[in-house]
Formats: structure tokens, sequence, C-alpha cells
């Protein structure tokens, strides 16, 4: 049974009532779908027909060369949606893997139907689509962030720029990542190893703190 107030409270449904929601959805023809840890919900090089909108679990996008090498572009968590640019034009091939992290629960959702003009012309349909609006907004703006983050010639000016834009996002000085540090290290385009190493050096240096995926910034004296 779908869980209204969580989907309501969700970015994509945000101002919407949780009886408004499970009216538009019953209309959208929506599915909820459960896909177990390391379940692919998108495949790389095929059509992307609907957007996932996660209410538990994990999603990791991620690209994929043609010899096997993996490069982590962004982190899904409960709440958020993806695949949705993808899914507002039929017929384009996707870029990236949308990859279970953990098992998750993923309510699928077609965008074109979103986006047509609803019969009942209600209020919370143009919320919902302004929503829409903003969360492709928000992607492009990750991956702007994710261009800047790998900008910087050495592994140090790469995690500096990373960890920097966490502690600012979180607004705190001491945070957790959503990262292991191989996730880390395909994030960033580095090698795991260089980039183990790297962190030791900054521990050295009085940068940062860190065990498993929660870091903390020091202040320079």
């Amino acid at each position: 049974m779908m869980e209204y107030d969580k989907i309501a409270e969700s970015t994509l449904f945000r101002g919407i009532s949780p009886e408004e929601a499970a009216s538009m959805l019953h209309c959208f023809q929506a599915v909820e779908r459960t896909f177990p840890k390391g379940a692919l919900i998108c495949r790389q090089g095929e059509p992307v027909t609907l957007a996932g909108l996660l209410l538990s679990g994990e999603v990791h996008i991620l690209q994929n060369d043609l010899w096997g090498n993996a490069s982590i572009f962004s982190h899904i968590g409960p709440g958020e949606l993806f695949s949705e640019a993808y899914a507002a034009n039929p017929g384009t091939l996707s870029l990236v893997n949308a990859v279970a992290a953990q098992e998750s629960r993923v309510l699928l959702l077609s965008v074109p139907r979103i986006l047509s003009a609803c019969s009942k012309a209600c209020a919370a349909h143009a919320v919902l689509i302004r929503n829409l609006l903003a969360c492709i907004a928000e992607k492009n703006l990750r991956l702007a962030e994710k261009i800047t983050h790998t900008a910087p010639k050495t592994i140090r000016g790469r995690v500096l720029s990373y960890l920097s834009a966490e502690a600012i996002r979180q607004g705190k000085r001491s945070f957790c990542i959503p990262f292991s540090r191989e996730q880390l290290a395909d994030y960033l385009c580095v090698e795991r190893s260089a980039l183990s190493a790297e962190l030791g050096k900054m521990r050295r240096d009085g940068l940062v703190e860190f065990r498993k995926n929660a870091f903390s910034l020091k202040a320079q004296e």
C-alpha cells in the first residue's frame, strides 16, 4: 500500500497534500516496485520510459565506459527523483545506469502524463509541474558541481572541493558523506589507493579528520 504521507514529503510532491497526491498518482497510473541491492533500475544505452521517485533505500547514478570502468555521477536518497530528464524525452537513450545501492522501493512515474494538461485542471497539478522543473534544474546544478570537483589537477584539490561543498550544504564542519571510500574515488575520478594515501596526508597536515564516511574539516590556524 502506498504511503501517501511520505510521498507528499518528497521533492516532487512538495506543497501537495497526501490526498491530492493519491488522486494524481491514480490518474498517472503510478506503479511501486522494490529492487534488490545491485539491481539495474535504468540501463545505460536504453530508452527510459519512466522516472523514479525513491521511497526508501539508496540509488547510485553510474556511467560505465566500454571497458567496464564505472564513475559515480550522483547519489539519490529517499524522497528524490531520478531519470526524469530522460523520461521527459521519449526515445532518448540513457547515458547512465541507475543502480540500487541497497534494497530500494521506487515509485515509477510517467513524465509525459505529468506534463500533459489534466482534464480536471487541478491547482495541485500545476504545483507538481513546477516541482518537476525544479528537480531537473537541481540535477543540472549537481552535474555542474561534479565538474567543479573533478576540475582540479591534484587529488587533494578534488577532495577539498568536494568536502568544502558538503560542509556548506550541511551547514557544519563535521558531517557524513553518502559515499564509501571506493565510491568517493569513483565520483572524483581518482584511484582508490591514491585517494586513501592523500587523505592520510591531509590528516597529518591537520586539514581533516575522518572515520569511514564521517569527516571533520579543521580550521587553519
